[in-house]
């Protein structure tokens, strides 16, 4: 066990090098040669930047970072403190290596979109191996963390809208502020997608008086697990069958099919699911094992003290 959390350690170590880096080519190579302020702190830091051309993207971002870190530490403690600046001085080295480099392109349009996607997989993977990278986050976490009834994304969405105007403002580029928001929209998108995976599910509720046959009939087709159980429709009075199943998206149009030649009453619903973890999909234990067994330590001590007790 110790040495699986080893190799994820280096992994999540190796990917938060690499978002560093997407995240610093971002800045430095698409967006800041064209002064589009897309937000955060790095937003800030190209506003400065832009007004004053000597003082470095990163080397301000860190300096900006450092007081917000302090902070932190008594919020979420000196491993995260540790962990998100060593993360923040490597994202503020790489944006001032990048910055030594050509940007890659003078469109401001082309800027904004390989901008947002090299920004949104810094996010992404920031996110997924659990980096911080300090920043309008950070703030807005501290921030909730002290005023229990502000949600973190409003604190975030005002941070981040007051840096854009403000940055619009002082460089007098109000194109810039609909430039943000399409960074924003292709940021989120790809980060998303990396959190969320390119295979989408789809949740299928079929409701339906042959619930015996349908699923032996969509178990041999795809095994995948169905829950069944009794309903009862309240307009009409009566019991019907009711199937729950998850399926990959190019598996829809077959169910749907399958359904309809059994039972062409049925009533179906289906919805996107985000995410999907157990047999069939994603595995819950390659998800995460260690947190499972520290679950059930912590379950089984709770049980342990009861019975003395």
């Amino acid at each position: 066990m110790s040495l699986r959390i080893q190799k994820n350690d280096v992994l999540g170590f190796f990917m938060m090098l690499l978002a560093c880096a997407a995240y610093g080519a971002s800045t430095s190579l698409f967006l800041a040669p064209n002064v589009i302020i897309a937000g955060g702190i790095s937003g800030l830091c190209v506003t400065v930047h832009t007004l004053y051309e000597k003082i470095p993207i990163g080397t301000l971002s860190i300096a900006i970072n450092i007081p917000i870190l302090l902070f932190s530490i008594k919020g979420f403690g000196w491993k995260f403190t540790l962990k998100s600046l060593v993360t923040i001085v490597i994202l503020g080295v790489a944006t001032d290596l990048f910055a030594l480099l050509p940007p890659l392109t003078t469109d401001p349009l082309l800027a904004t979109l390989y901008g947002g996607i090299c920004q949104g997989i810094g996010v992404g993977f920031f996110v997924l191996y659990k980096y911080s990278s300090g920043g309008t986050e950070l703030i807005a976490r501290l921030i909730a963390l002290k005023a229990k009834n502000i949600k973190i994304p409003l604190c975030l969405a005002v941070l981040d809208g007051i840096i854009v105007i403000g940055g619009a403002i002082a460089t007098r580029t109000l194109n810039n502020m609909l430039y943000a928001l399409i960074v924003i929209f292709c940021s989120t998108k790809v980060s998303d997608l990396i959190l969320t995976g390119l295979e989408k599910s789809k949740m299928c509720v079929i409701v339906t008086d042959k619930g015996k046959e349908v699923s032996d009939e969509l178990i041999k087709n795809s095994p995948r697990g169905i829950t069944m159980w009794d309903g009862k429709g309240m307009y009409t009075e009566t019991n019907h069958d009711v199937l729950l199943t998850c399926i990959k998206s190019r598996q829809l149009a077959q169910l749907k099919d399958i359904v309809k030649s059994i039972d062409p009453l049925a009533f179906i619903m289906i919805q996107d699911s985000v995410e999907v973890r157990g047999k069939g999909f994603t595995s819950l234990i390659e998800d995460g094992a260690p947190k499972i067994k520290k679950s059930a330590e912590n379950l089984t001590e709770v049980k342990e003290n009861a019975e003395e007790e």
